[in-house]
């Protein structure tokens, strides 16, 4: 993706939309799919539902809506009620869980039950299940094979990824999709088996989305500053507000007649939303901070450096989770101690005992001390109080200090973000990025 650039638009799905209007036209097209989500370590906590997120995410792109997410346990009569009540409400069910090799693993006994079906082998999953844990050095036992065991109504969605297949059956018009809870082998699947089918099975409709990324504005402050261009959008054209700890997307949505007049329209409106709330907008395709920092890196031939304090060198981690971030970081000097930002940042002793490490002069000693140590053309600085102890009357936690500086020209500014150390960290590390970002492109 390059910043900028008008990107391909992305064939989707229902979303969380504003105008009723939207809403009917594009769910009508719609089909209902209800997420099972199986497993005991999911109810007590112990793991996260991140299966959920990214399926009903991926699902709604491809034009379908997820009409419910259930969890259950994973015993055999959760499974079958579970099963018989997402057959009322949806024309497709998907589990994820219960198909491993463990006795905790019951869930292809629960579908024969609900399909009054029996398990049968699966000759070629059991050769793939062989020659994988071969290759892997494991040694195979009943259990393994017991992997390729499959309910006999149902069909084999094979997966090159691990041992666990899918599996896809129907009963009374409704189809039941069944896959390993192992993420990486579950969006294998779905990618390469579930969708592909679906899409030779139904007419799914053409979604077209936009998003358009901020940085520095609340949700309401932006709901606000826009409402009569939101006001004044064409009626089939849909606004999501999604916001996270210092970003802020908003997704327009259109299911138009043709895929050109879908196009224009989205583009109309981001070309009048742009003169409105345009110093807040840091891309126009959905993008992280980082890439566009970097592409903006790339483009000017310029390097960057980081001095951090309370983000703990987490801009840099940011900053090289980019594949090529070589070409334009450098390094980090996490100065978390005062004696570290007098004797390798050069901030001076002065500074720190009458100003403090959280102030503007401190910053703006950091961001220039690491420009002069590493050599670097830019140089972000860091230094607050994350929490949530160490705040005073004067310096309440949440007090953040960023600078930035190019040699020639210097910008600092103090955050006051809250009373959460980890929403403070991440967004004084989006501040950041964007105060450099900003300071290359104007």
């Amino acid at each position: 993706m390059v910043e900028h650039q008008l990107p391909k638009l992305r064939v989707a799905g229902s979303i969380p939309v504003s105008r009723s209007f939207f809403c009917q036209n594009l769910f009508q097209y719609t089909m209902d799919i209800e997420l099972i989500t199986i497993g005991e370590e999911l109810l007590i906590g112990q793991v996260i539902d991140t299966n959920s997120a990214w399926m009903a995410q991926r699902l709604n792109e491809a034009g379908l809506k997820i009409k419910r997410i259930v969890s259950i346990s994973d015993d055999n009569p959760a499974i079958i009620a579970a099963l018989e009540d997402a057959g009322k409400v949806a024309k497709i069910v998907i589990t994820t869980g219960g198909l491993g090799p463990t006795r905790d693993d019951t869930t292809k006994e629960a579908i024969c039950s609900f399909l009054n079906t029996k398990l049968v082998m699966h000759s070629q999953t059991k050769l793939h299940i062989k020659e994988m844990l071969q290759n892997r050095g494991i040694r195979i036992n009943q259990r393994n094979y017991n992997q390729a065991l499959k309910p006999e109504a149902a069909m084999i969605l094979e997966n090159k990824v691990g041992t666990a297949p899918g599996l896809w059956a129907e009963k009374n018009g409704v189809i039941y999709i069944h896959l390993p809870g192992v993420p990486f082998e579950m969006k294998h699947i779905i990618e390469e088996k579930v969708l592909p089918i679906m899409r030779q099975k139904f007419r799914l409709p053409a979604v077209l989305h936009r998003v358009i990324m901020f940085q520095g504005i609340a949700e309401s402050s932006l709901a606000e500053l826009i409402e009569d261009w939101e006001n004044n959008l064409p009626n089939d054209v849909s606004v999501a507000y999604l916001p996270s700890p210092g970003i802020l997307k908003l997704r327009l949505s259109i299911l138009p007649k043709t895929e050109n007049e879908g196009r224009e329209k989205l583009e109309n409106a981001i070309g009048n939303l742009i003169p409105i709330a345009g110093k807040y907008i840091f891309s126009t395709e959905e993008s992280t901070l980082e890439e566009v920092l970097g592409k903006a890196l790339l483009a000017e031939n310029k390097t960057i450096g980081t001095a951090e304090s309370c983000t703990g060198g987490g801009i840099a981690a940011r900053l090289t989770s980019i594949t090529g971030s070589s070409a334009y970081f450098l390094g980090s000097i996490v100065a978390y101690d005062n004696k570290v930002k007098k004797e390798l940042l050069g901030v001076s002793g002065e500074t720190l005992n009458i100003d403090g490490a959280v102030s503007k002069s401190a910053v703006e000693q950091m961001a220039a001390g690491v420009c002069n140590k590493i050599k670097c053309d830019i140089g972000i600085a860091v230094s607050g109080i994350a929490g949530p102890d160490g705040g005073t009357k004067e310096k309440p936690v949440g007090t953040i200090w960023i600078a930035c500086t190019n040699g020639l020209k210097m910008i600092s500014r103090k955050y006051t973000f809250g009373n959460n150390r980890h929403r403070n960290i991440e967004r004084s590390i989006q501040a950041a990025l964007r105060m450099a970002h900003r300071m290359i492109i104007e």
